[in-house]
């Protein structure tokens, strides 16, 4: 018999390569994988191309109104794609524009309870592996394992530069360094939810960790954590 699923919670800051861990999770567990970071991206997106003024309230709930998120697989790269109302927009999140803007719109109140809310809908059958700042401290606070992430910042900056790199060959190093330092004010000091380690949070310091020695050692807090059936030996 297998162990009993749980709720994975994975925060920490940008860069520290969150995603990555927990998409290998989950295709190792079998495990549904919510990609928290793209849900605001994607919003970060529609008020982008739709203009929407962040101060006024009323405009932000109009346009939070007209925001249908999903994830959907993608046979060809055995990955789920972000679905903005039904648009695949998994292709244009990750431009810098919206990596200005993201912590800022992540930051309004109206946005984060909409995707909170979200959020929760998603993990309610458990089986889930989730990444963003806050899923361990106001999405999933009753998840069974909580890891906050980090690495040195010019571990950070060096794998942000050479993402961003491939699809963008003008950026520099300097503008990843700034936008990196200002995501970590933006992130850690909002008021609403900011990034902070639960109390009940493991700590885990990827600088010189190797993404096969890191999944191994989360594969076994993922034993520890899972309830088993009498009897029964749990299997990854």
């Amino acid at each position: 018999m297998l162990a009993q699923k749980i709720i994975i919670a994975i925060d920490g800051y940008s860069s520290c390569g969150k995603s990555t861990l927990a998409k290998e999770l989950a295709a190792k567990l079998k495990y549904s994988y919510i990609d928290s970071g793209a849900m605001y991206r994607a919003i970060t997106l529609y008020f982008l191309r739709h203009h929407v003024d962040y101060s006024d309230h009323g405009k932000v709930l109009d346009a939070i109104a007209n925001i249908n998120i999903s994830f959907v697989y993608n046979e060809q790269s055995r990955n789920s794609d972000i679905h903005l109302n039904d648009e695949n927009i998994a292709p244009y999140i990750r431009d810098m524009i919206i990596s200005e803007k993201v912590s800022e719109v992540a930051a309004i109140r109206e946005v984060r309870s909409f995707a909170v809310a979200q959020q929760k809908r998603m993990g309610r059958k458990k089986g889930i592996v989730m990444d963003g700042r806050d899923i361990g401290t106001a999405v999933f606070p009753d998840a069974e394992l909580k890891i906050f992430m980090t690495a040195d910042p010019e571990v950070r900056v060096m794998r942000r530069f050479k993402e961003m790199y491939e699809t963008n060959p003008h950026i520099t190093i300097d503008e990843v360094r700034h936008n990196l330092e200002l995501r970590d004010y933006i992130d850690s000091t909002r008021e609403e939810s900011p990034l902070h380690r639960a109390d009940d949070a493991i700590l885990l310091d990827n600088s010189g960790l190797t993404r096969e020695e890191q999944l191994d050692i989360v594969l076994g807090w993922v034993q520890e954590k899972s309830p088993t059936p009498k009897g029964a030996a749990p299997q990854y």
